[in-house]
């Protein structure tokens, strides 16, 4: 009962930066470990009227098996993870919405006067595109270039110059808000498709579409759970090394 308190005191998206395989248990329960990943276990239960032992249980049941799959994202330099985010889930978002506007344009035509619900659908889809192609140049632009200024200037020791932005905590404070927003969209989508789940009357199109944005969702919870919960308090951290 101890390990079970001590453990419910836990941040939600600490135990998702230790351990990724965790979120899908978070996601199972509908537990948002992205954007609102510094609540606890225990809270996030009170709130939705789940049982937070039961909870623990399974997250401590993956916690003690081990598995080469795993990524120890918060070992690697801030340099590399930015990188890495840039590379693998902003090229990602770039080469989906394409096609995932194409198809649900397509849907809206063909299914729209049996299913009004995929107007909606590609209305926050559409919103979250644009949303998604600025919040990306953003970081890219700005505030990546910053960190992996401050990684190097840690390395060779040199003096770092204050940024415009004046601290590295106001570009952050933007992109957290601008995760919410994305979250939010996104748990509307979800509600919408019935958590992806196409009707009965569905061709082809509209099951391959729905199964995308299923696996959209699941890339962007990724994404921004590697910035909220990794990437940017180390930043934080970081820059305050420099006095």
């Amino acid at each position: 009962m101890e390990v079970l308190q001590k453990n419910t005191e836990k941040e939600i998206g600490q135990y998702v930066a230790d351990d990724f395989r965790t979120a899908a248990i978070f996601s199972k329960y509908k537990i948002d470990f992205c954007c609102n990943g510094n609540r606890t276990v225990a809270e996030a239960c009170e709130k939705k009227g789940l049982d937070s032992s039961k909870i623990m249980d399974e997250i401590n049941q993956v916690l003690n098996t081990k598995t080469g799959e795993s990524i120890d994202y918060k070992s690697w330099p801030l340099d590399l993870l930015a990188e890495y985010i840039e590379k693998k889930h902003h090229r990602y978002v770039e080469d989906k919405i394409p096609v995932l506007r194409q198809f649900l344009d397509k849907l809206c035509r063909v299914h729209g006067e049996r299913h009004p619900e995929l107007f909606k659908i590609n209305d926050l889809f559409t919103a979250s595109a644009g949303e998604l192609a600025s919040h990306m140049k953003k970081e890219e632009l700005i505030l990546f270039p910053f960190i992996k200024k401050m990684v190097n200037a840690q390395l060779v020791n040199v003096e770092l110059q204050s940024p415009q932005f004046g601290t590295v905590e106001n570009p952050i404070a933007l992109m957290m808000q601008e995760h919410d927003n994305e979250g939010e969209r996104f748990r509307q989508i979800a509600e919408l498709t019935d958590n992806y789940n196409p009707p009965a009357d569905a061709c082809n199109t509209y099951k391959v579409t729905f199964a995308m944005l299923e696996e959209f969702e699941k890339d962007l919870h990724l994404h921004i759970h590697l910035e909220n919960n990794i990437l940017f308090p180390a930043a934080v951290k970081l820059e305050q090394q420099f006095g």
